[in-house]
């Protein structure tokens, strides 16, 4: 036998502690792998498998949020198509601008009388009144509402806003779903935005998503027909020509504005009426066929730190400033005047002057209203009586006109070169005094301010000014006070307040 053939005989407690090893091993492997938390199957496996093989369970993959609103809301969306009175060639309707863009003008050359253009809207109750925008329904000859059942009806225009472009329309039909109305007041930024609608007049539908990107939306250049009244909600959410009247919905299936417009040179920008504000116009459509709206009797600014810096107040004030005063008007009648700052409007307070616009519209007229103002940094109560908005313009309708007269310039300091009003521009204008504006130096802070040729200075920092003599010397007080002047100038655009920066001049 060869001896290396031979067994090899090992000691049992060889065996022994190589068993113990492998134990160990075993246990030392199995705690490093919890102490590093390896998983056990990753998540995308799982969804790979269940993608592969349809026996395995999909209740993992969550279904997106945007369905259930969708399948909610969308059937109470209709497109609406409108034929609107028209000459040939009229351009005035922005969908058909971008229409002709894209398309040319064959669809429009062919009936001169009308003007063919579409919207959106959404049904509000079961009798078929449907909420829109005035701009969508305005000057139509013949108004076409399709469902999203592809059933058309007949409508016609319960009453129009061209204030806020809210129009309430209605069609007779029957079994007719609706869009449950929600509270614009508890928005937040950052809040779902689904709009809905038909875009370009064609994609009827459409759904977008994105977020709230603003509240409280202002002073807007609106494309196709800017409102007096502008409270708008901004957001993210798609919006395009088209669009117009449709709802804007939350995350519950709720309409919390109605889609109006989009801004022309921005991307990815739209703006909607929050729904409390469209409701309390439509309530006044279905109820009167109008809207009546209240009037104080003033004219506005916002107060700008300058401004209040100008005005001795504190820069954290926050209201608004009264530019002028028309004659027998509420706030003239309650001792209300020119540059008193109103800072509580009826037991609440006052930050902006278009919110406040609307505050004050929205008050029914003939209600005595508590205001609360600061003049010369003390505060002042009054109780005012607001009228009829339409009233109140009609009965102080006329402007100020005047031959030019002949009087001597007078070099100013600010950059300005004026001269004096003459009696019979200070009857025509309402003014006891004030100098014209007739050169303005190029580059200077009157210039950078706005301040044109023609405008009328009035005040200073409140003092009235009598001449140009009297301007520059309120100028250099305000200079030697290290403060803005805050000039109350009558331009184009009626009485408003500049401040000039005098720093360095």
């Amino acid at each position: 036998m060869n001896p290396s053939s031979r067994p090899i005989h090992r000691p049992r407690s060889y065996y022994l502690g190589a068993a113990l090893l492998m134990v160990a091993g075993i246990g030392i492997g199995l705690g490093l792998s919890a102490s590093f938390s390896l998983p056990r199957g990753s998540s995308a496996a799982k969804s790979a498998a269940a993608a592969i093989n349809p026996s395995v369970s999909s209740s993992a993959v969550p279904e997106s949020p945007f369905v259930s609103v969708v399948e909610k809301t969308l059937p109470a969306v209709v497109f609406i198509d409108v034929r609107k009175k028209a000459s040939a060639g009229d351009s005035s309707d922005p969908q058909s601008e971008m229409l002709k863009r894209f398309f040319g003008d064959q669809p429009f050359g062919r009936h001169p009388q009308t003007t063919p253009t579409s919207g959106s809207g959404f049904i509000i109750d079961s009798e078929g009144h449907i909420l829109t925008n005035n701009h969508v329904v305005r000057d139509a000859a013949d108004i076409t509402v399709t469902l999203n059942d592809k059933r058309s009806f007949k409508a016609k225009v319960v009453g129009a806003d061209p204030g806020t472009d809210v129009a309430v329309i209605k069609i007779e039909a029957g079994n007719l779903p609706s869009l449950p109305l929600g509270d614009s007041d508890r928005l937040r930024v950052g809040d779902w935005a689904i709009a809905i609608g038909n875009p370009l007049g064609v994609l009827r539908g459409s759904v977008t998503v994105g977020i709230i990107s603003a509240e409280g939306r202002s002073n807007l250049n609106i494309f196709g027909g800017t409102p007096d009244f502008q409270d708008f909600i901004q957001t993210d959410a798609s919006i395009n020509f088209g669009n117009s009247g449709g709802p804007l919905c939350n995350i519950r299936g709720e309409a919390i504005g109605i889609n109006t417009a989009i801004n022309p040179s921005g991307q990815g920008i739209g703006f909607a009426i929050p729904i409390n504000l469209a409701r309390h116009v439509a309530d006044q459509l279905l109820a009167h066929g109008k809207v009546s709206r209240a009037m104080l009797g003033v004219n506005l600014a916002d107060l700008t730190p300058e401004i209040a810096e100008g005005f001795g107040l504190a820069l954290s004030t926050q209201g608004v400033v009264i530019q002028n005063v028309m004659d027998n008007s509420p706030a003239a009648r309650a001792g209300i005047k020119r540059n008193d700052v109103i800072i509580e409007f009826d037991g609440r307070p006052v930050e902006d002057m278009a919110k406040f616009r609307l505050r004050v519209a929205d008050t029914p007229a003939g209600r005595d209203v508590p205001i609360v103002v600061l003049r010369d940094g003390k505060r002042m109560s009054f109780n005012v009586t607001l009228d009829d908005r339409e009233k109140l313009i009609a009965s102080n309708a006329g402007g100020a006109g005047g031959e030019t007269p002949q009087a001597e310039d007078v070099k100013a300091t600010a950059g300005l070169k004026l001269r004096e009003l003459t009696a019979e521009e200070k009857t025509k204008a309402k003014l006891t005094g004030g100098v014209v504006v007739i050169d303005v130096e190029e580059g200077s802070v009157a210039d950078q301010a706005g301040i044109q040729q023609n405008d009328v200075i009035e005040q200073v920092n409140r003092q009235d000014v009598s001449s140009a003599a009297a301007f520059t010397k309120l100028i250099s007080d305000a200079k030697k006070e290290k403060k803005p002047a805050v000039l109350l100038v009558h331009g184009q655009q009626g009485p408003q307040f500049v401040p000039l920066q005098l720093n360095g001049q």
